[in-house]
């Protein structure tokens, strides 16, 4: 299970960084060798990462069979086994949200769509817009895919966490991590905070609330949020950097809608809901729409 979940996160991790890799493609219209340079250069702080790592020496190889980028020449059709799938679904099962990893298993299902998405590009032609990608615009998108690392990490956790009390496993947060950070694919210095997060709060509920972690939330959070802004308006694809931010938008509200889908249930079926001052009448004046 533990594996599993690990494989999740690699998928959001994956993706994330390969979504940072078309805006900067794109939408700043840098070629490999040029993004390759920046991860390399991010790579040395707060993103110190395998999957980082390996992305700028990708990026840096030459086609043997031609005189041009590697990366270029490979079909975007990606690949997947499966544990990305099941992270969701046991995720779903458990009732924990895990947004990051299932837009990362979406975008490897739509990257299988090909054909149809070239037929798509003839209807509605290219992204219309373009973004920056220098001075504190690059800075936006390196904090903006930190803060979305938090995201898919805290999201990842709290899976394993829940499924821990679920089925009594008593699983071992800190040492997890730990593990994580000696050699796997998603080994990064960023586990070394999750591993001091859980040792200090075994029991925490959410990453994102540990201090350290919503310090680097409040740190990261308006660079995440101009970077999805920009790409959204020039139509560039970002599926799990929005819905990294779309989370901690939601997770941080304490008084959200679901009280309107509460009303919307009790009208057509009868579902009741709970009252916000403790009242033991639980159905709404109307009656149900669908037996009127």
């Amino acid at each position: 299970f533990v594996k599993t979940i690990h494989n999740g996160i690699e998928y959001a991790d994956m993706q994330m960084i390969g979504e940072i890799y078309g805006l900067l493609r794109d939408g700043a219209g840098k070629s490999a060798a040029e993004i390759g340079s920046i991860f390399g250069d991010w790579n040395k702080g707060r993103l110190n990462s395998y999957l980082i790592e390996i992305s700028e020496k990708v990026l840096a190889a030459r086609d043997p069979h031609g005189d041009g980028p590697m990366v270029d020449m490979i079909l975007d059709q990606a690949g997947q086994k499966g544990t990305g799938k099941w992270s969701v679904i046991e995720a779903q099962q458990l009732g924990v949200p895990a947004t990051a990893i299932e837009a990362a298993v979406a975008a490897r299902v739509l990257s299988s769509m090909k054909s149809q998405r070239i037929a798509a590009e003839k209807v509605f032609g290219t992204a219309p817009g373009k973004i920056a990608a220098d001075g504190a615009a690059l800075k936006d998108l390196e904090l903006a895919l930190f803060a979305a690392k938090i995201g898919a990490y805290a999201q990842g956790f709290a899976v394993m966490s829940e499924a821990s009390k679920e089925f009594g496993w008593s699983l071992p947060m800190p040492v997890i991590a730990k593990i994580w950070r000696a050699g796997c694919i998603i080994r990064s210095q960023f586990l070394d905070e999750i591993t001091s997060a859980f040792t200090k709060d075994p029991n925490v509920p959410n990453l994102v609330v540990t201090p350290a972690f919503a310090s680097m939330v409040k740190e990261t959070d308006g660079s995440l949020r101009r970077v999805v802004a920009h790409a959204s308006l020039a139509g560039l694809p970002i599926p799990a950097l929005s819905s990294a931010l779309s989370y901690f938008d939601t997770y941080r509200r304490g008084r959200g809608t679901a009280n309107l889908i509460q009303a919307q249930r009790d009208f057509f079926g009868a579902h009741g809901f709970d009252r916000l001052d403790g009242k033991d009448f639980h159905h709404g004046p109307w009656g149900s729409g669908l037996n009127e």
